[in-house]
């Protein structure tokens, strides 16, 4: 590794701009705090003019998708509707780079471009929770994990967002030392610097302050069990209580009954996979636990205003 580290990021049209932002900061205090230029970092583009974000700033990249040269590492950056940027120069150059020895990585839903590039099967991998339910329909193989940022696997992902300003401290830190990440988080005035191991989303009882393990029992039961929902009266069963007492632990903690909050998880997840993926209105529906077309529409509708076709291709 040189003195200073290059890192190039490939950014692809619809880009998160919060997570570009603290991409690149962290790298640039840095090289403040510490007077030397630990760091140096260039853009890149498919169009190697600019690049566009997600709230349509628009920015000025260093060059195109030529051979990279002296980089130490090449993040993937994308956000809002990956999978419509993702083409076959895309992929060619990243699997190119990437036979070249070039180390790779990826933030927010730049595992998407990874895994369409066939790089992350079997590989510990972080992506924003938003797209969780549409890629692991899309890519089963690859092993997805709720982690805000993942960086002692084969390729380096972070979930997005303000966890990509903790995958760079925490590169920092390895490579400069705990001092000086730690002074550029004071600049950042960035308090709250999670590890790696912390999980994006709260847990359900932080949510909620539901101390009560058989409702936790209950609601992991209905998420394992979306594809082919089971009755409240199963469930009840696995946990050990009656259904009675399942009624009374959901209307006290989540003022709505067991099948009511099964139902809003499986919609929930519909809506995902209608907004994320290219499925069938009918394969959607399957994969949620609708028997029927049919149903599935009407109980969308009665939940979002409109019927799935209609909630898919709306603006956003």
């Amino acid at each position: 590794m040189s003195e200073t580290e290059h890192y190039v990021f490939l950014l692809v049209e619809g880009f998160s701009h919060l997570a570009f932002s603290c991409a690149v900061e962290p790298l640039r205090i840095a090289n403040l705090v510490s007077g030397k230029p630990l760091y140096h970092w260039s853009y890149i583009s498919e169009n190697g003019d600019t690049a566009t974000s997600s709230n349509d700033s628009v920015t000025l990249v260093h060059g195109g998708l030529e051979p990279l040269n002296k980089v130490d590492i090449l993040f993937v950056l994308s956000g809002l509707n990956v999978w419509e940027h993702i083409t076959p120069g895309l992929l060619s150059f990243i699997r190119r780079e990437r036979a070249h020895g070039i180390k790779i990585g990826a933030l927010c839903s730049g595992a998407f471009v990874l895994a369409k590039a066939g790089l992350l099967d079997g590989v510990p991998t972080a992506l924003h929770w938003e797209y969780h339910d549409s890629f692991m329909e899309e890519f089963p193989e690859v092993s997805l994990c709720r982690n805000v940022f993942v960086s002692d696997a084969k390729y380096i992902t972070a979930s997005g967002g303000t966890a990509t300003a903790d995958l760079m401290l925490h590169l920092i830190e390895k490579n400069h030392g705990s001092d000086l990440a730690v002074a550029v988080a004071d600049q950042m005035v960035y308090n709250a610097v999670r590890e790696a191991t912390a999980e994006q989303r709260v847990s359900l009882q932080s949510r909620h302050g539901i101390r009560n393990p058989n409702l936790v029992r209950a609601i992991q039961i209905m998420a394992d069990s979306i594809e082919d929902p089971v009755s409240p009266s199963v469930i009840a069963d696995e946990v050990g209580i009656s259904t009675r007492q399942l009624e009374r632990l959901f209307g006290r903690y989540l003022n709505c009954s067991p099948a009511k909050y099964f139902l809003d998880m499986r919609l929930h997840k519909a809506q995902n996979l209608l907004l994320q993926t290219e499925q069938s209105v009918t394969e959607i529906s399957l994969s949620c636990g609708f028997k029927t077309q049919a149903h599935f529409a009407r109980v969308f509708r009665a939940q979002f205003g409109n019927t799935p076709l209609m909630h898919r291709t709306k603006i956003i």
